[in-house]
């Protein structure tokens, strides 16, 4: 006796019992919060690593004299970076700067610049000054140039006095009238009437403070707490400075210094009068 065939698929699915996929995913969510809760316990119960234990950064702290010594080469103003610039060495060729004309925007500019022949011309950055020697570089109070590939620095002479204008009407104007407190004073008087204290920081010379004892003070120019940081381009960094200072004090030497004069830095140039 033949049984259909449909009628045997029928008898199977019915010993078959349906499949419950809600039951499944339920299943294999709790599989899933116990294994996490493994990794927990076994967290909770095993700090120490395969790299010893965790300890998190502890904070560098300096002592006082390493503090002392940061912050004392410290300038947050910038205020040597470009007097030292080049170098500092002050060239010793017959050139004299009459006027610098710097470019913000380019970096660039010009410089009047008269050469051993005392003729004055204006020289672009860049240019030839006299053979072998061009502009490299201006600054507000002095000019780099380039002699055989070594950097030079020529400063501007702010000694002389400026010449009065002429007033409004087309009127002649009189006789130039000096700048109050600035004047050519004699090597005598400068060494007569200034005196010099080291300024000492973490037992080094940083500067010289001057101190008035005459009337060459004022009218060279300085100001009372006065700081020389720098002559001729060179910082100020011992006692043998001061020396060599003195020594170039003498009747028609050149002198550019670099003062500090509170928060602010000038520069006081100095051409000395014979005796």
């Amino acid at each position: 006796m033949r049984v259909p065939f449909g009628h045997n698929i029928r008898n199977l699915g019915g010993r078959l019992r349906p499949i419950d996929w809600l039951s499944g995913v339920e299943k294999l969510l709790l599989g899933l919060v116990a294994v996490q809760c493994a990794r927990l316990v076994w967290v909770l119960l095993t700090p120490v690593g395969s790299f010893g234990p965790w300890e998190g950064r502890q904070a560098q702290l300096l002592s006082m004299t390493e503090r002392q010594a940061l912050f004392a080469s410290f300038d947050p103003f910038f205020r040597s970076g470009a007097q030292q610039q080049g170098g500092g060495v002050v060239t010793s060729l017959a050139l004299k700067v009459y006027g610098i004309r710097l470019n913000e925007g380019s970096g660039l500019g010009s410089a009047i610049v008269a050469g051993p022949d005392g003729v004055q011309n204006s020289f672009a950055v860049g240019e030839e000054i006299m053979p072998g020697v061009r502009l490299k570089a201006v600054a507000f109070d002095h000019i780099t140039i380039d002699r055989g590939g070594a950097e030079e620095q020529v400063f501007l002479d702010q000694s002389q006095p400026v010449p009065a204008a002429a007033p409004a009407g087309g009127a002649a104007a009189g006789p130039p009238s000096p700048v109050p407190g600035i004047d050519n004073p004699t090597a005598d008087s400068l060494k007569r009437d200034i005196g010099y204290t080291p300024r000492t920081q973490n037992g080094r010379v940083t500067g010289l403070i001057l101190t008035a004892r005459g009337p060459a003070f004022q009218n060279a120019g300085f100001m009372p707490g006065d700081i020389v940081t720098q002559v001729d381009g060179q910082p100020v960094g011992s006692m043998d400075d001061l020396q060599a200072l003195q020594g170039k004090i003498m009747p028609g030497a050149h002198i550019s210094l670099t003062v500090e004069r509170g928060a602010a830095v000038s520069s006081v140039n100095l051409t000395l009068q014979g005796q």
